[in-house]
């Protein structure tokens, strides 16, 4: 039986209106808890793994507390408690920074938050960093995620000796995409090439803050099955940057931050890496990479078969189940199944595959394709 994963980490899960359209569809009642806010995914409940057929949970970082909200579509929700858009005239809401400047801003009539501040923009050498320590140190890890680590740590550890579930622990440690954000992307993919000082500065700065933050949640970690780190590193057609490219300036800082977070954890690592990095796979799997998430199939030389025939024997795909930009919005349920056949039929064959579409499942998606797709991969 192939094992299936319904929010086990946050690019495996549903966004709010999809989630709330579900539950709808499967006659259940509840609320949906919006945790991650620029994504605006949710949190999968007891109820939809079971009527789903999921065997994994996701451990994420979390509010202390919750409170109403609405999502894009009118729908209610909870959100984290300290979360406090502000509503503008022309109908978007945006977040500021403690200094006034919008950091999120979701438009009038679209589905999510989007980063729009780089406050590190202007720096030209790697002293300009320590202006921006404050936005280094808490990237990947906002404010209004306020449980604690302890609280976190005892909620895993009940999961782990009162079900069967697989445990994921989600860190959220990008390397490249927060460079890319923190000097806004023009900047910093011009780094690369000819500030190399600079981009070299910034990205072991995230790594010494990364690190920091994993040590605290060490007694979470121990608590899981699999760690789950994060970078994206293609594009539609290919990798962001050339291979040689990738090898002289950000490998060597996930080498350092990956290894350390498998060494000082012993577990294995599934990366989350959108796109078509077909030509890094070597790489990561040298790095000590263990699984992959989403393995995009609409993305150039990511065919399901290829992937399986070349690098099964090094590495799980976790991911790929399903397309999600064309099959999954806009096919019948019938080719949803016949989709997720062929895919499970590619990446099945000796194991080393956990089932879940290619990415989260977005608010266009009607919910019977969401329940096509799971139940052709328990068939």
């Amino acid at each position: 039986m192939v094992p299936i994963d319904i929010g086990g980490t946050d690019s495996s899960t549903l966004t709010g209106v999809a989630y709330n359209r579900l539950r709808q569809y499967l006659g259940l009642g509840g609320s949906t808890r919006i945790w991650d806010i620029v994504q605006q995914v949710a949190l999968i409940d007891q109820d939809v793994r079971q009527a789903l057929g999921g065997d994994v949970v996701g451990i994420h970082p979390e509010p202390a507390q919750w409170r109403p909200g609405t999502l894009p579509d009118g729908s209610l929700c909870e959100v984290p408690a300290k979360f406090q858009p502000l509503q503008q005239p022309d109908g978007s809401e945006v977040v500021l920074t403690d200094e006034g400047e919008v950091r999120l801003a979701r438009r009038a009539g679209m589905f999510y938050f989007e980063p729009v501040y780089a406050p590190l923009a202007d720096a030209t050498c790697s002293a300009d960093l320590a202006k921006g320590a404050k936005y280094i140190e808490k990237y990947d890890w906002p404010d209004l995620w306020d449980l604690g680590i302890d609280e976190l740590a005892a909620h895993t550890k009940k999961l782990r000796h009162t079900s069967e579930y697989f445990i994921t622990g989600n860190v959220y440690d990008h390397v490249l995409a927060a460079a890319q954000d923190l000097r806004g992307f023009a900047n910093f993919m011009m780094d690369l090439v000819i500030n190399k000082p600079l981009a070299h500065a910034l990205m072991e700065r995230l790594v010494d803050a990364h690190l920091a933050r994993f040590e605290r949640y060490l007694p979470v970690a121990q608590q899981c099955d699999l760690i789950v780190v994060n970078d994206d590193l293609g594009t539609q057609q290919g990798p962001q940057m050339s291979p040689d490219l990738y090898r002289e300036m950000v490998k060597p800082h996930h080498v350092r931050l990956w290894g350390t977070i498998k060494q000082l954890s012993g577990k294995p690592l599934l990366l989350h890496s959108c796109g078509s990095i077909y030509a890094l796979i070597p790489d990561l799997i040298e790095i000590g990479v263990d699984a992959l998430n989403p393995v995009q199939v609409s993305a150039r030389d990511m065919d399901t078969a290829r992937l399986k025939r070349e690098f099964g024997r090094d590495l799980t795909f976790w991911g790929g189940g399903c397309d999600t930009q064309y099959v999954l919005p806009r096919g019948t349920p019938e080719e949803v199944e016949a989709e997720v056949h062929r895919r499970v039929e590619d990446l099945a064959e000796g194991g080393g595959f956990v089932f879940c579409p290619v990415h989260n499942i977005q608010p266009d998606v009607p919910p019977e394709n969401i329940v096509a797709c799971y139940q052709a991969a328990r068939a």
